[in-house]
């Protein structure tokens, strides 16, 4: 599973810093879920959606599809 949060986050002008405390999290979860190295959590992953102003079928997409 590939992701977009990196995109995102980038369009809203957040560091990884600043995305990691408004969802409750570190920056090194963020940084790991950026480079797909931890899958989140349902709840986080629909937080990070909130926050990203979109969906989470946006922020994450199977890679073949």
């Amino acid at each position: 599973m590939e992701n977009q949060i990196k995109i995102y986050r980038k369009n809203q002008k957040l560091s990884q810093e600043e995305l990691a405390k408004i969802c409750g999290v570190s920056r090194q979860t963020i940084n790991a879920i950026e480079n797909n190295k931890y899958d989140p959590t349902l709840s986080l992953a629909f937080t990070l959606a909130s926050v990203l102003d979109t969906t989470v079928d946006e922020l994450f997409r199977n890679q073949n599809s």
